[in-house]
């Protein structure tokens, strides 16, 4: 068997066990490309048949060139580069993966695929990705035996054991915090008893509810972008209900929520988010608090959140303290806007 030209794009929070996989079969031979160089060299020292290189995937002619001298692309960059990405591919009759979701943008990109004889398999992960495997086998066991799915019920997430769970987010992040974060604010859509229902990005978490999967845990699950489109995908036209959600732990989607109350998931660029501005200070301008003083922050914060029960009032107090922004410490001002410098935050405490 030939040696295999492996280029995996992005060098992120996943990509360094994407790459230790990769290197495994001798055959592969991986270039690391990502805008930084210096991330890709990080990521490829000591590793063996693994190059790095820096690349500005915004640039057709310069990505077209390095597509086209590989046998496979691994995509681990955000999903507004895979269209482009994508057709460059099928250009070059060059095999992609990625673990995006199929957008229709995506989509319309079967036909030609198809064409040019090239493979593009998407939503590789565990939500998407495993969650679809299981998903056909017990449907296809059940039409084998006669049955019918009236029903249809998946919820997963890539959760840590509980004793790495001790924080308020019951998290750690294993890929980016901002796409975990992001996620926890697209709208929902579902089918349940025969209606299709949608839950607004903003209500997102405001109906998470408890949900038993073993004794000890305590999980609590919420429906996940469109799951409308899998009664056709999965073949069950008789199930009245199909749902596909997420799984966090007891906690996550109120804290999540008390972020987005607080402004904390806004990507729009801010003049005031200097560096040397203190995570206070970015706090009191973020809701508007009088002062940056932790008295005058949470008595904001409280009536922004409008907290159920004074336990949750200083549970998430407790939780926004322990990530430190009530603190006179200097923010790490990453992207000019509010998500990114919250999880250069969350980087560096819950990785």
């Amino acid at each position: 068997m030939a040696d295999i030209k492996i280029l995996v794009l992005g060098s992120g929070m996943v990509a360094p066990p994407c790459v230790e996989y990769l290197l495994r079969n001798t055959k592969n031979h991986i270039t690391i490309a990502c805008r930084t160089l210096s991330t890709a060299k990080t990521l490829a020292t000591g590793l063996p048949r693994t190059t790095a290189i820096a690349i500005d995937v915004s640039s057709a002619t310069e990505l077209d060139s390095l597509i086209a001298c590989h046998t496979l692309v691994i995509s681990l960059l955000p999903y507004v580069y895979h269209a482009s990405i994508i057709k460059l591919a099928i250009k070059n009759k060059v095999n992609v993966v990625t673990t995006s979701y199929v957008s229709d943008v995506l989509r319309e990109l079967d036909v030609p695929a198809k064409e040019a004889g090239v493979v593009v398999l998407n939503e590789v992960g565990v939500d998407p990705g495993v969650d679809h495997l299981y998903a056909v086998k017990k449907i296809g066991e059940v039409h084998a035996k006669g049955g019918l799915v009236k029903e249809f019920y998946s919820y997963c997430g890539g959760l840590p054991a509980p004793e790495h769970a001790d924080n308020p987010l019951g998290f750690t992040f294993s890929w980016s915090p901002r796409g975990a974060l992001l996620s926890q604010v697209n709208s929902a859509h579902f089918l349940s008893g025969g209606k299709k229902i949608e839950i607004s990005n903003k209500d997102l978490m405001g109906v998470a509810k408890p949900y038993f999967v073993l004794d000890g845990y305590s999980f609590v699950a919420y429906p996940n972008r469109n799951s409308l489109p899998f009664q056709e995908y999965y073949d069950i036209p008789e199930a009245n209900t199909v749902i596909r959600g997420s799984l966090r732990y007891e906690g996550n989607p109120a804290f999540v929520k008390a972020l987005i109350d607080l402004g904390w998931l806004d990507t729009k660029p801010k003049d005031w988010l200097k560096t040397g501005i203190t995570w206070a200070e970015v706090l009191q301008n973020a809701i508007g608090a009088e002062d940056p003083s932790e008295s005058a922050l949470v008595s904001r914060v409280e009536e922004l959140c409008r907290f159920a029960s004074k336990a949750e009032s200083e549970r998430i107090l407790s939780g926004l303290r322990w990530i430190g922004l009530f603190s006179s410490e200097p923010a790490t001002v990453r992207g000019d806007n509010l998500l990114d410098t919250l999880c250069a935050q969350l980087e560096k405490e819950l990785s």
